[in-house]
């Protein structure tokens, strides 16, 4: 099959396959993160083996310089870039990663030290690397797609978390007494999340490019000059022409530079940018080490890493709902910088609340996270040509990787004169 210029002239009445994407999409947004969220879930484990190195913190600040620095790299070259092997070597990388993760623990016996802790931090490395191939990949693919799409894939990624701490609290309570309990827990909970990734490489690979939803869309953008989805669409069957036509019709293909979508958007670019930072300074470290003791115990932390997983999941679906979907440029920005009231917010609680009201708290911040997300990458690329839609995507996913590395790093602040150092 090959795209000629009917092909896009109209949007068929009908377009096959789109629920069957959605499931998809979420599945891919799950397996985007599961494995990052494997990390932070089992941290109860990582503080019994290292207490003294701040698993938490320490492990998302190794992790964000390096999918930040890769995604830099990515969106400079992102107009010359396959997209479906970019895509394909993220997934790899996680799948390949989170084994490693589950064969280190298993050849060491789980016991603790600094070369163990080095080893775990070398595998964070690649789930940072990793995490820029795919999420950038996924958003800029998605984003001239429908936008049903791209909300599945975000609730895929909350999804991930909220399902990494359903499974890390059944199996806590399935081998806390058990002999070793903590630890076997883990292992089976990395090999679920191992399984995951392996499931998400076979999907990207076979089933998502031939679906006729898809297979259209990405035609369409190939029509409009993007050069990004030729693997995608030679997989699913269809031989482009679109290169060819690019000299015959260059001011059809001409597109925006990044510079002018970055100057055009830099309000959405820096809402992603401070939604990040926000919530990022609180979760998961402050989480783990600044809410003291309460009646829950060693299930505090749990708890409120789950509450906030499962509210940043609900979160990402109101947007569904058109009439409290926000779509105001200056209703999102006031909503993103009202967010900072949480800093006094959880501080205070920290020193003086008890459980009940940092629990509510978190759910908050969960909604909040969620929320104005999916919102903002929904209502961005809006209006523009496919080319310059897949180059936004990207845009938005990189600042909101600064927003996460500049959160990570000013999280340390909580802890700075306590005496944890």
């Amino acid at each position: 099959m090959t795209i000629d210029d009917s092909s896009i002239i109209s949007t068929p009445t009908r377009l096959e396959g789109k629920y069957s994407g959605m499931v998809v999409c979420w599945i891919l947004g799950l397996g985007s993160l599961v494995s990052w969220n494997s990390m932070l879930t089992i941290g109860d484990y990582y503080y019994q083996l290292f207490p003294k190195y701040h698993p938490s913190r320490v492990l998302t600040l190794v992790y964000q310089p390096f999918a930040l620095g890769t995604m830099a790299i990515l969106v400079y070259n992102e107009a010359r870039i396959n997209t479906r092997k970019r895509n394909l070597t993220g997934f790899t990388l996680f799948f390949l990663s989170t084994f490693a993760l589950l064969v280190l623990d298993l050849a060491t016996s789980g016991a603790g030290g600094l070369g163990n802790y080095i080893g775990i931090c070398a595998i964070v490395v690649a789930f940072g690397v990793a995490d820029a191939f795919v999420e950038g990949g996924m958003v800029g693919d998605l984003s001239f797609m429908c936008p049903e799409f791209i909300q599945s894939y975000l609730a895929g990624l909350a999804a991930s978390g909220a399902l990494t701490s359903a499974l890390r609290l059944v199996t806590k309570a399935a081998f806390e007494r058990a002999s070793n309990g903590l630890r076997k827990g883990v292992v089976l909970f990395l090999a679920i999340s191992t399984f995951f990734e392996f499931l998400c490489i076979l999907l990207y690979a076979f089933v998502f490019p031939k679906l006729p939803i898809v297979k259209y869309y990405r035609t369409k953008a190939a029509a409009e000059g993007s050069k990004t989805v030729a693997a995608d669409l030679a997989a699913a069957g269809i031989q482009t022409e679109a290169t060819e036509r690019a000299d015959a019709n260059a001011k059809q293909l001409e597109r925006l530079s990044n510079k002018q979508l970055f100057f055009q958007n830099i309000d959405y670019l820096l809402d992603l940018f401070l939604i990040y930072v926000l919530t990022l300074s609180i979760f998961p470290g402050f989480l783990y080490e600044n809410t003291g003791s309460h009646k829950l115990g060693s299930w505090y932390a749990l708890v409120l890493i789950a509450v906030y997983n499962m509210f940043d999941l609900i979160a990402r679906y109101i947007p569904l709902i058109e009439k409290i979907k926000l779509k105001s440029r200056k209703g999102l920005m006031i909503a993103t910088l009202s967010r900072f009231l949480f800093i006094p917010c959880f501080y205070f609680t920290a020193k003086y609340g008890d459980q009940g009201w940092m629990i509510m708290l978190v759910s908050f911040l969960g909604l909040t996270n969620g929320y104005l997300t999916v919102c903002v990458l929904t209502v961005a690329p809006q209006g523009y040509k496919g080319p310059e839609q897949n180059a936004l995507g990207k845009l938005l996913v990189l600042c909101l990787l600064a927003g996460l590395f500049s959160g990570v790093a000013l999280d340390w602040l909580w802890i700075i004169g306590n005496g944890k150092f």
